[in-house]
């Protein structure tokens, strides 16, 4: 605990500062209190765990977590997810998932790889997010007509043909309690800028639906039997190896979700407060959360972004008004409780259909769509994958997609190019024209792009050209080559073997160290020759022109020559310090 209060996110604190930490608090547990219960309702589970993950993970993150105003609790993008567990595996599993995905979240962060996050491509992101805000929203149509009896389903299509075949159920009431919640959600902050719109929208809904027309809409205490006025105790989940097995992948989703979502929310505080956060930091304090709140019945957690910003614009100081704003919500649960019984369900479904709308992006999707490109064709198999598979699903396709997109897109960067034409181009303009366009013993390319697995055939169909044209030396430039992995290095090494086998040589030049580093450990350095390697290209045709037996040469051989009349060192030299300087 004293390590604790050494961290730098709790420094400098004075008790005006624990004030503004209490009030901003205060706040956010006012606007946590209906979304932890809409969100955990949505998710197929009884409102009451959605308030206990919001006490528990809210304090938990807190304390623990890498950033100073991060605000943590159920979360609209898990509800997809979670709802298909609970459908498929029920409560209990859900839990065990929620362990596991802690447990996920600690060991990503304690090997530092919360930057990794950022290198999710936005397509996939921004898809999977869409699909979650449709799911939500539909999710909702029951509730706001009032549809009673429905059964909740695994696939979005099943869901859809449940609203259908009980449509004749619509209850004007609920109608009439939903388009007044959703009324107060568009005046209120017009109006009251200062009055927190979510309670608003629960409270006035539910206080004209007890007074004008009691009893004629499904509450949460007729759906639920009402919430209990206490937090459950301790328990720890009966993990089997064969549930691990089952639940690991849904387990994975919900890590890397909360993850995902976490590092979001706290890049965008950074952006409102100037600060730093640490994102590994962040992933630890995430699955701490994420382990210990199952042991209370709650359900997955991670940083909720609305939340983390209501804080930040109330005046929060330190991770403190996190801590302030979880004892604030368990101070109404125990107080408060019995009266929740009475909230209507349709109060609730305007609440989740804005939050649905307002994480949709429906302009930066709309944006990429309109793009037409690979981005494009990610964004939608995401978006579809989402809505009509499930999300597990929809994040492997969709991060596969963007990998062979980028794949592609980096072999197409891919470049070889042949340089002694332009050379040869430049010499003929000197006077050499009687020699013709290029050189037939000195085969010379530059390597531009990464050479990887994606552009290992584009760079062996090149170079094979030129062995098949029997030069008597290659040289490859390297300058550009930024990075060699096995597969281009055993391509090469072919390319190598063949070459010197029908005794040509092979001349390397202004490699890197990486790359030499490849080639060192492949063992291609030593077959190549270290005299073969050169710092500059210069040096290297300067060293090619010594090997040539020009007496062999097809061009300069008939002619009777004693040296090759094509490239005089010179001139090559000159146009190859010219050609660097461009290239």
């Amino acid at each position: 605990m004293v390590r604790l209060f050494r961290d730098e996110r709790f420094s400098g604190l004075t008790l005006d500062s624990l004030k503004r930490d209490a009030i901003a608090g205060i706040t956010v547990g006012i606007v946590a209190i209906p979304l932890g219960m809409a969100f955990a309702i949505a998710s197929g589970v009884k409102p009451e765990y959605g308030l206990y993950t919001t006490i528990i993970a809210g304090i938990l993150v807190a304390l623990f977590g890498g950033s100073r105003f991060q605000v943590a609790g159920p979360t609209g993008a898990f509800i997809p997810i979670l709802l298909a567990i609970v459908l498929q595996y029920g409560y209990e599993n859900l839990l065990i998932a929620g362990l596991m995905a802690g447990v996920m979240l600690i060991v990503m962060g304690l090997f530092k790889l919360g930057g990794l996050i950022k290198f999710i491509p936005r397509s996939v992101t921004i898809g999977f997010t869409s699909g979650i805000a449709v799911i939500i929203f539909t999710g909702q149509i029951g509730n706001f007509l009032g549809l009673e009896g429905l059964e909740k389903k695994e696939y979005f299509h099943e869901n859809m043909l449940e609203l259908a075949h009980n449509i004749s159920g619509i209850n004007g009431y609920s109608i009439l309690t939903a388009m007044i919640g959703l009324f107060v959600i568009i005046t209120i902050p017009r109006i009251f800028p200062k009055v927190p719109v979510l309670l608003a929208a629960l409270m006035v809904p539910t206080i004209v639906a007890i007074v004008f027309y009691p009893g004629q809409t499904a509450t949460i205490g007729s759906a639920f039997g009402g919430i209990a006025q206490s937090l459950p105790g301790f328990r720890f989940p009966d993990i089997t190896w064969e549930k691990i097995m089952m639940l690991w992948q849904p387990a994975f989703v919900i890590a890397m979700l909360g993850g995902i979502e976490s590092l979001l929310s706290a890049v965008v505080s950074d952006g409102m407060t100037g600060k730093r956060h640490n994102s590994n930091r962040e992933l630890v304090g995430q699955g701490i959360a994420n382990v210990v709140t199952p042991m209370f019945g709650g359900i997955p957690a991670t940083g909720a972004i609305a939340r983390t910003a209501t804080n930040i614009k109330s005046g929060a100081v330190s991770p403190f008004s996190g801590v302030f704003q979880g004892v604030f919500v368990l101070a109404t649960l125990l107080i408060l409780a019995p009266y929740a019984s009475n909230i209507p369900l349709a109060s609730m479904a305007p609440i989740l259909m804005v939050v649905a709308y307002n994480m949709s992006e429906h302009r930066s999707f709309a944006h990429i769509l309109k793009l037409k490109t690979s981005d494009s064709i990610v964004l939608a198999a995401t978006f579809l994958l989402t809505v009509f598979v499930n999300l597990t699903v929809a994040v492997q396709i969709g991060l596969l997609l963007a990998a062979v997109s980028f794949i592609k897109r980096m072999s197409e960067v891919f470049e070889v190019e042949t340089v002694m034409p332009s050379l040869l181009k430049q010499q003929a303009a000197n006077g050499a024209e009687e020699h013709g366009a290029s050189c037939p013993e000195i085969a010379f390319y530059t390597i531009d792009g990464p050479l990887f697995f994606g552009a290992a055939d584009k760079f062996e169909s090149m170079i094979t050209r030129s062995i098949n044209r029997r030069p008597q030396v290659l040289i490859l430039k390297m300058k550009h080559a930024s990075i060699m992995d096995a597969t281009a290095a055993n391509n090469l090494g072919a390319l190598v073997t063949d070459f010197t086998n029908v005794g040509g040589r092979v001349l390397i030049a202004e490699v890197n160290d990486d790359v030499r580093a490849m080639l060192d450990a492949s063992g291609l350095y030593d077959q190549i020759g270290a005299e073969h390697f050169f710092s500059h290209s210069s040096e290297a045709v300067d060293y090619a022109l010594e090997l040539i037996n020009t007496r062999k040469c097809t061009r300069c051989g008939r002619k009777g020559e004693g040296g090759c009349q094509v490239f005089q060192p010179s001139n090559v030299l000159e146009d190859l310090s010219r050609a660097d300087v461009s290239g």
